[in-house]
């Protein structure tokens, strides 16, 4: 029976992400375009895409804090798809750029509860096979993006610009209702809270820090080009709204398998930090080619290249972050951790935008590809002092 009940909560929770992502990410190829359409400009265009990271730099950590004190999962949940859905609402009934940035601002704080799903997710399973958790769940977050990706410019073409944000609203308003019967161990709620002491503790450790900063480069990069300002690129070199499923598939296709394959493929071989030294350097540098693409191919090329990479970066340091912090207070340090990463959501795509309007769309890939060089010269030093250290304890 038990195991059962097991199945049917992995079950339930694996669509409620699915749809909870699903709803945030089938507008996503399209809403830059669509706000151009509007009349925004590159820098407007930056400023809401940067929203959507303020509004979770604001909200994450309190919110993780709060689900560690309260010793609670499942109304975050609750609370996540409840603004998901209101955001993608808001969308279908306007045409005003004021009421685009309030909507994106909600999807943003409806983002902010993710932290909550991801602790949720991992008590369901123990010891060694948390980790893997981490990555069947990236999966499905990257599954759900992946379609919702390919519809968009598909919907858009037959149904206008409104068309993925009804579908959003749909697939957000059932997941809403089906959140309601996740599952939460009761013996989670009888655990001692976590003391303020603790909390400070945890947000001081230097892993924690070191990877947070790295993904605060790695959210820069992908929130400024495939979740940004890609498709405005794609359609400036000629390609149809139709046509940017193409530029999702080669992206997101890649990025979808690379979690699977990590372990097997990558970690069987080589050290986290080596891993994430070349996937890092190359994203970086096929970052800052896209400004030569100048063909359909070439760019789809390049995209895959880019996603295969990402795609193992953040899986990779989603289970690095919390790899060494106790149980009761991992919801802190994801909360932390998402908190933190925030950060590159919000600059990536602003600065980005800055960087477009005054230098044209060329600048935010360089901008972006620099970001990824940066983060393989932190992970070689970072990397390099750990050795050091390692060698000086072993004497």
């Amino acid at each position: 029976m038990k195991a059962f009940h097991s199945v049917r909560d992995i079950g339930v929770f694996a669509v409620v992400s699915f749809l909870f992502w699903f709803s945030q990410f089938i507008y996503v190829p399209t809403f830059s375009p669509y706000m151009s359409s509007l009349g925004g400009n590159y820098a407007f265009i930056g400023l809401v895409l940067s929203s959507y990271g303020l509004m979770q730099l604001f909200f994450r950590l309190p919110l993780g804090i709060f689900s560690d004190l309260t010793r609670v999962r499942k109304p975050f949940i609750i609370l996540g798809m409840l603004a998901s859905s209101t955001s993608c609402l808001l969308f279908t009934f306007t045409d005003s750029l004021t009421l685009v940035f309030i909507s994106r601002c909600l999807a943003g704080f409806g983002a902010a509860t993710w932290v909550a799903f991801t602790i949720l997710y991992g008590s369901y399973f123990k010891g060694e096979k948390s980790n893997r958790a981490m990555n069947s769940i990236s999966f499905i977050v990257v599954l759900a993006q992946l379609l919702g990706m390919m519809l968009s410019g598909y919907v858009v073409s037959h149904l206008g610009w409104h068309g993925p944000f009804w579908i959003g609203s749909v697939s957000s308003l059932v997941g809403l209702l089906l959140s309601f019967m996740l599952f939460e161990d009761k013996q989670s709620s009888e655990r001692e809270p976590i003391k303020m002491k603790e909390l400070l503790s945890v947000m001081r450790n230097p892993t924690l820090l070191k990877i947070s900063f790295l993904s605060i480069l790695a959210h820069s990069i992908i929130f400024s080009t495939m979740f940004g300002f890609t498709p405005n690129y794609a359609l400036n070199i000629g390609l149809t709204e139709n046509e940017l499923t193409l530029i999702v598939f080669s992206f997101m296709i890649p990025h979808a398998i690379a979690p699977l394959v990590i372990e097997k493929v990558f970690l069987s071989r080589f050290r986290e930090w080596t891993v994430l030294k070349l996937t890092f350097l190359t994203a970086g540098c096929f970052t800052c080619l896209i400004p030569f693409a100048d063909t359909k191919l070439l760019l789809c090329i390049i995209q895959s290249v880019n996603g295969f990479s990402l795609g193992i970066i953040f899986p990779l340091m989603l289970g690095m972050s919390v790899k060494s912090i106790p149980e009761q207070k991992k919801a802190t340090a994801m909360g932390a951790y998402q908190a933190l990463y925030a950060i590159g959501i919000f600059t990536g795509p602003f600065f980005a935008g800055l960087l477009n309007s005054h230098l044209g769309i060329e600048a935010g890939f360089y901008f972006a590809g620099s970001l990824g060089i940066v983060a393989t010269l932190a992970v070689v030093l970072w990397r390099k002092k750990t050795s050091s250290y390692e060698v000086s304890r072993a004497k």
